[in-house]
């Protein structure tokens, strides 16, 4: 069902299946909202609202931060807009802002298209599709990208919803990660090496209450189970839970309560999970970044299946 207004978002669709319920925006084909048996899963925004932290948008064509945005691919140096200005990175791709046109809506999954253009800092062109699917056992995202240029291309995508299961503060969720090592950071948010999660505040490999926790982090090293997806549990103190799972091309994680959100956003209201196929930083350190052939294309899946009583 589509329906059609000048929200700051754009236009509104949403799909239902039993008790389920999603909403998705045109700026961005992002998820604005996931409801099961009435009870939000996400923490989205109303359609009367600008989307704030990101908050289910999707990142192409990198997920995270690129320092100063400048990186050299091929020999050749680009230097990306300052997009989060006040570190001097360039932050989460190129498209959440921008419209996205719907191509398919078949009542049980809708598809949505834009085309990236060559611009500065990003001299190549990615046909991009992005598609939310309701099933019975919850609901998958995939996004696929094509270079549609005559050239190779850096390329990564993520993706940010933030689980919330109807609590007031994330404090009360507990959590399971199952990745063995962690990024820490400096203070712009760029990774300084890798460590084992081992003996620190960041193993979260045994589920674990979230409580004073301050988490913008991201993971790797991620257990698979045998069909290759990794998943994240969130759980309520009441039982309810929600596992955000990624296929194998989501080979790490960042998790984020929420702590450096404007005040008026409401700190610690929920928990940002971002599944990514690189590392924060990727276009720098090579580390997860594909090169896309002309012509080529990159498919990743990722999901959420939630149990709410």
């Amino acid at each position: 069902m589509t329906t059609a207004c000048h929200a700051p978002s754009g236009k509104q669709f949403e799909l239902h299946l039993g008790d389920q319920r999603i909403a998705v925006t045109e700026v961005g084909a992002a998820l604005r909202r996931y409801v099961v048996d009435g009870v939000d899963v996400l923490d989205g925004y109303p359609s009367s609202e600008m989307c704030t932290g990101a908050r289910g948008q999707s990142f192409v064509p990198w997920p995270n931060r690129i320092a100063d945005g400048r990186y050299t691919f091929a020999g050749e140096e680009q230097q990306l807009p300052l997009t989060e200005p006040s570190a001097g990175n360039a932050i989460h791709g190129l498209t959440r802002w921008t419209p996205w046109h719907l191509l398919h809506d078949n009542h049980v999954s809708l598809r949505f298209g834009h085309v990236l253009p060559p611009q500065p800092g990003y001299p190549f062109a990615l046909r991009c599709e992005i598609t939310y699917r309701l099933t019975g056992s919850g609901l998958v995202v995939e996004t696929v990208a094509t270079n549609v240029s005559k050239k190779p291309c850096p390329y990564a995508t993520g993706a940010h919803p933030y689980l919330q299961l109807g609590v007031e503060h994330v404090d009360e969720l507990r959590v399971r990660v199952p990745a063995a090592t962690w990024y820490p950071t400096d203070d712009r948010g760029i990774p300084t090496e890798r460590r084992s999660v081992s003996g620190t505040d960041r193993d979260l490999r045994e589920l674990r209450p979230i409580g004073d926790l301050v988490l913008d982090t991201a993971f790797t090293d991620l257990e698979q189970s045998p069909d290759g997806t990794s998943t994240v549990l969130a759980c309520r103190p009441d039982g309810s839970s929600v596992e955000l799972w990624m296929d194998e091309q989501y080979r790490y994680v960042e998790l984020f309560t929420g702590d450096s959100l404007p005040q008026e956003q409401r700190r610690r209201r929920s928990l940002g999970v971002e599944p990514m196929t690189a590392a924060p930083n990727a276009f720098r350190t090579g580390d997860g970044l594909v090169t896309l052939e002309p012509g080529s294309s990159h498919r990743a899946s990722w999901g959420l299946r939630a149990e709410v009583g």
